[in-house]
């Protein structure tokens, strides 16, 4: 079996760190957590949300699955949704997708990958909705494309969604935001204005 050692050994050379620089750091960390935001992304090892936004432990509420896909009837999304905006009463719940999602272009692909072509599927529906734009791109433009199409889809999916309803109908500020990351620059794009209410959400 292959030994770990040297990620145990990164995380004690890290927390030795973070308790040198911060004696009390992890005795806050233990009694509470009080993030603003949470952050709905790509499993893409290369997008990890704390970094790319320069948040530290505890600011930022994680959820991620392949091409960072929001549905309705996903009742994992829907939980951690569900405590982020109950429990820790974030404020802004950001979709962050990223150029070159090896996700969304496999569902631009013809071809059977397995069990997540059933995942990828939702995708596919975005992609036919907006066929004659795709069609008029060339191919790696065409997977860019849809990229942004896909946090697009998926921040009005995630506005619909009975737990942001319910928050707006009471009153609870909370903003939808379409985000987009370019790995070969580490820069973040808005795609859209934020959602903060029933009427910004665009058809």
């Amino acid at each position: 079996m292959e030994s770990l050692a040297h990620l145990l050994n990164n995380n004690r050379e890290w927390a030795a760190a973070q308790v040198a620089e911060d004696p009390q750091f992890f005795a806050r960390l233990a009694n509470q957590q009080s993030p603003e935001y949470l952050w709905i992304g790509c499993s893409d090892s290369r997008v990890p949300a704390n970094q790319i936004t320069g948040l530290a432990p505890g600011e930022v509420f994680v959820h991620r699955n392949v091409a960072n896909v929001v549905v309705q009837t996903d009742f994992n999304m829907l939980s951690v949704l569900q405590f982020a905006v109950d429990v820790l009463k974030v404020k802004h719940v950001i979709v962050c997708g990223h150029y070159g999602c090896g996700g969304v272009r496999a569902a631009l692909e013809n071809q059977r990958h397995g069990i997540v072509d059933n995942w990828l599927r939702h995708i596919r529906n975005t992609a036919r909705r907006w066929e004659d734009e795709l069609m008029a791109l060339d191919h790696e433009r065409a997977v860019d494309r849809l990229c942004e199409l896909n946090v697009l889809a998926n921040a009005k999916n995630l506005a619909r969604t009975t737990i942001i309803e319910v928050a707006w109908e009471r009153g609870q500020p909370v903003g939808v935001h379409s985000w987009i990351y370019r790995l070969d620059t580490g820069r973040i794009q808005a795609l859209d204005h934020q959602i903060k209410g029933i009427k910004g959400i665009k058809d």
